[in-house]
């Protein structure tokens, strides 16, 4: 019995982790490659801690974990009222259609970027087709399907690390500014995404408090060793600019995940695929947790608003516009990435959380006091986000500064 039990607890491991490391892991670097590898692991280490404990506040909420009918709008509906509810609803939208669309036009520029027969509208809708169909199946796929590529995504990941060490010098790691680490926070946020998945866990897991505190905290700490890996081999090796526009900063114009830039220094078949593997596995795994956590969503939508369950109708509404905003707008990766987590998941996985916390924790406690620190933590990144968006702050790097030919003039 125990063995089941730890199995069982393995599995939602591998689907966190699955979940986690879809489009944040493969951003990150470009994100916060101005601000130099120091700030970007302490960033990192902080934002695990808040996401982590953030998580662990949604699966202590049983009126969210017991209930098979019920979804965020409709917890939030009973926890904070109509506003809540309606807040809930718009920042869960904006995080799951957000994902989807970043994992579509993610995965699009990494295989256009090594071939040019296919049409990028050709290869997002094959795309589309292939991983929507495995998705449509919901959990009982993931459960089955996710171990395996959590797998062979560390496998290759780790082939990648070892592909790139070589190519880290010092030189590219001395760079910090610790003035651009607000700019990448946003993306960060976005790789410690899974907290949608939380209810399915806990059901899946049988309400097991310990089973439950294992997968979470198991799985976002390997996602954060992951992140911690990846950040050091890609601003070691990736120069933060160069005369040939091989860098980071180019790849942070062009809306770039970092493999392409990595491909285009490294120049071997070998990482070629092996980083091309790793992208379609990292992204898909995450596309096919948002999709059914997306489905849920719409389909707890649906029956309170129309009257219905129909699952064609659930599937249409869930994957057709994130589909016709990447065929639209197919150099979005990171602008979808910046929007989903810096106004939607810290609103509805950040704030709303330290929300919950404040309200049922004793006045002077410690766990109040919890509450209000994640309050103001990600209610400040939002405002970063929002003040970047609307052009009143710009954290980002200066990509003009960056490329300009006498700043990377050889001497």
């Amino acid at each position: 019995m125990s063995d089941k039990k730890s199995v069982s607890a393995m599995t939602m491991m591998f689907v966190v982790v699955g979940n986690m490391l879809g489009a944040g892991i493969l951003a990150i670097p470009v994100n916060l490659c101005a601000a130099g590898l120091y700030p970007a692991l302490a960033a990192t280490l902080v934002m695990w801690v808040l996401m982590t404990y953030t998580a662990l506040i949604y699966a202590d909420q049983k009126s969210l974990t017991y209930n098979e009918h019920a979804d965020l709008p409709t917890f939030f509906h009973e926890e904070l009222g109509a506003i809540g509810k309606w807040v809930s609803i718009v920042a869960n939208m904006i995080v799951l259609y957000g994902v989807l669309v970043a994992y579509l036009a993610g995965i699009s520029a990494i295989i256009m970027s090594l071939q040019s027969t296919l049409s990028m509208s050709v290869v997002m809708i094959i795309y589309f087709i292939v991983v929507t169909s495995m998705t449509a199946f919901g959990m009982t796929m993931m459960k089955k399907c996710t171990p395996a590529m959590v797998i062979t995504m560390w496998i290759t990941f780790g082939m990648l690390v070892f592909m790139v060490v070589p190519d880290v010098t010092a030189t590219n790691l001395e760079h910090f500014d610790w003035t651009y680490v607000p700019a990448g926070l946003p993306v960060l946020l976005m790789a410690f995404h899974f907290h949608n998945i939380i209810p399915s866990i806990c059901r899946t897991l049988d309400h097991d408090a310990k089973k439950i505190k294992t997968a979470i905290i198991g799985g976002t700490t390997i996602g954060m060793f992951m992140n911690l890996t990846w950040l050091f081999v890609v601003l070691g090796a990736v120069p933060l600019s160069s005369p040939d526009g091989v860098d980071l900063i180019s790849a942070f114009a062009k809306n770039q995940p970092a493999t392409i830039p990595l491909e285009q220094l490294l120049k071997t078949p070998a990482f070629t695929y092996v980083a091309l593997v790793f992208a379609l596995v990292a992204m898909s795994t995450a596309f096919m947790a948002n999709g059914t956590a997306l489905m849920s969503f719409i389909r707890d939508l649906t029956a309170t608003y129309m009257g219905t369950k129909n699952k064609s109708l659930v599937w249409c509404l869930s994957f057709i516009p994130p589909l016709l905003v990447a065929l639209i707008y197919p150099d979005i990766f990171l602008i979808a990435i910046n929007m989903v987590g810096g106004v939607g998941e810290c609103i509805i996985f950040g704030i709303l959380p330290g929300f919950i916390v404040w309200k049922y924790s004793t006045p002077g406690s410690f766990k109040r006091m919890s509450g209000i620190v994640l309050i103001v933590c990600f209610s400040a990144v939002l405002l970063i986000e929002l003040g970047q968006e609307t052009g009143l702050l710009h954290l980002s790097p200066d990509v003009e500064y960056w490329t300009h030919p006498l700043r990377n003039r050889t001497p």
